[in-house]
């Protein structure tokens, strides 16, 4: 419980001193989630909260472009990293986990398990390598095969049902929503309340998903560094990981 005061009332006594205005680079697959703890924040600290969302890939090339923000939240380690290295953000935070799923539209028969995936004729969109989410789907597709549980040469066979590549999570649900897929490979995240009626789920063996770690961090350039601090702290802390939780991502630990 003092834990709790202690940090409620630092965050007040950060958007009392002087608000600022913040701009949050985060990954597409945060949109519903970090949409409610700005708001949440922004109650708190008299802050006032704006979010790019995008791939996470594109994101940081923004950044290294000379696009200005506060706070960078990647999907993966990947995309952070080389910022890092760059001097251009502090040491990532891990703040959330998340985990992949298949979707396939409702009323489309074609993907029914995972090996059928690799059925001849299957219309499979998923993300651009790049693309976080494309990364650890070519990962679990790499553990697929090592298991030769569907055969060695399983990802061969689903690549070649790949139609489009997307440049982010967000994009690639939205093909099977709009039934221009039979099937896609996305966060469990992603499976919004809105998306959720339109859509069939097809869980993932545990042994061949992935665990997507998020990093969050203060950008070296922000121009409003303690806001922004503060930002990330509510991020991981019990209320902003509530929101999060409600939005379906996983515990950092």
């Amino acid at each position: 419980m003092l834990r709790t005061v202690t940090l409620t009332a630092l965050l007040l006594t950060v958007g009392s001193a002087s608000a600022a205005t913040l701009t949050v680079f985060a990954a597409a697959s945060l949109t519903d989630a970090f949409t409610e703890v700005g708001r949440a924040f922004d109650a708190q600290t008299g802050n006032t909260t704006t979010f790019s969302f995008a791939g996470s890939q594109a994101l940081r090339t923004q950044l290294e472009n000379g696009a200005k923000a506060d706070v960078y939240a990647s999907a993966n380690d990947a995309q952070y990293t080389p910022l890092v290295t760059k001097g251009m953000v502090a040491a990532g935070q891990p703040f959330v986990r998340n985990r992949l799923t298949l979707i396939a539209p409702k009323s489309n028969p074609a993907l029914q398990t995972l090996a059928d995936l690799a059925k001849p004729g299957l219309k499979l969109v998923i993300a651009d390598k790049t693309v976080p989410v494309g990364d650890y789907t070519r990962r679990m597709l790499g553990a697929i095969d090592r298991s030769n549980a569907y055969g060695r040469d399983f990802s061969a066979r689903v690549l070649r049902n790949v139609v489009s590549e997307e440049t982010n999570v967000r994009q690639v649900a939205l093909k099977v929503q709009l039934g221009e897929a039979d099937a896609a490979v996305v966060y469990a995240t992603d499976v919004t309340p809105t998306l959720r009626p339109l859509v069939r789920v097809i869980a993932l063996p545990s042994r061949f998903n992935q665990s997507a770690t998020y990093p969050i961090g203060v950008l070296r350039a922000s121009a409003s560094p303690d806001a922004a601090q503060a930002f990330v702290t509510f991020v991981k802390s019990a209320a902003g990981q509530q929101i999060l939780k409600k939005w379906g991502f996983l515990s950092p630990q």
